[in-house]
């Protein structure tokens, strides 16, 4: 009996819980999570290509995409994985991380600063979106041809891989319908254009 109340409390503690997530919907998010990351490859790949920008940076944005991957497409309806979240969690922290490297240059103590001020951002407007702090992280970090980019990193490759994350998967599925105000429209009968 002691064993199972000792195990409860670690579960407790550790913030365990029981998971109701249906297989159906766990082989979707990780089809969803693929395919997302898929076209995130091959678009990067293009921008390689073109040598807009190394591999090397390539694999650092990439990075921040697979954490909004697994908000968008595990958690469709969440707070952190709505449309202002995603765009503007992003595209805010990209904005400071560059005006950051911009003013400060680069170090540790800017990569520190470029994160906590997105943080402090995304707050204020409303728009948590944590790989928004990995964004902001890749520009400090980044290296030549992200810094020789600049702002133009909010444009290509930014809101293009954006773009190509968000783009239908989770509409085909209705009860996966995104974002989350379009789903609840839906499930009440009503058109969610007025």
């Amino acid at each position: 009996m002691k064993i199972r109340a000792i195990l409860y409390e670690f579960k407790l503690f550790f913030g365990i819980s029981a998971n109701t997530t249906s297989h159906n919907e766990k082989i979707i998010s990780a089809l969803g999570g693929a395919s997302g990351i898929a076209g995130i490859m091959w678009t990067m790949n293009i921008l390689v290509q073109f040598q807009i920008l190394s591999v090397n940076s390539s694999i650092l944005i990439i990075a921040s995409m697979g954490a909004s991957a697994v908000l968008l497409f595990a958690v469709p309806h969440g707070a952190l994985s709505q449309p202002w979240a995603l765009i503007g969690g992003h595209l805010i922290s990209a904005t400071l991380g560059v005006t950051c490297v911009k003013l400060l240059g680069h170090g540790p103590w800017v990569a520190a600063l470029a994160v906590g001020v997105a943080i402090g951002a995304m707050y204020y407007l409303r728009c948590i979106h944590p790989p928004g702090g990995a964004t902001a992280l890749t520009i400090v970090i980044g290296g030549a041809d992200i810094d020789a980019l600049g702002y133009e990193f909010l444009l290509l490759p930014l809101t293009l891989n954006i773009l190509v994350i968000t783009l239908l998967f989770n509409g085909c599925f209705g009860w996966r319908r995104y974002p989350v105000h379009l789903a609840h429209k839906l499930k009440n009968g009503s058109s969610p254009i007025r």
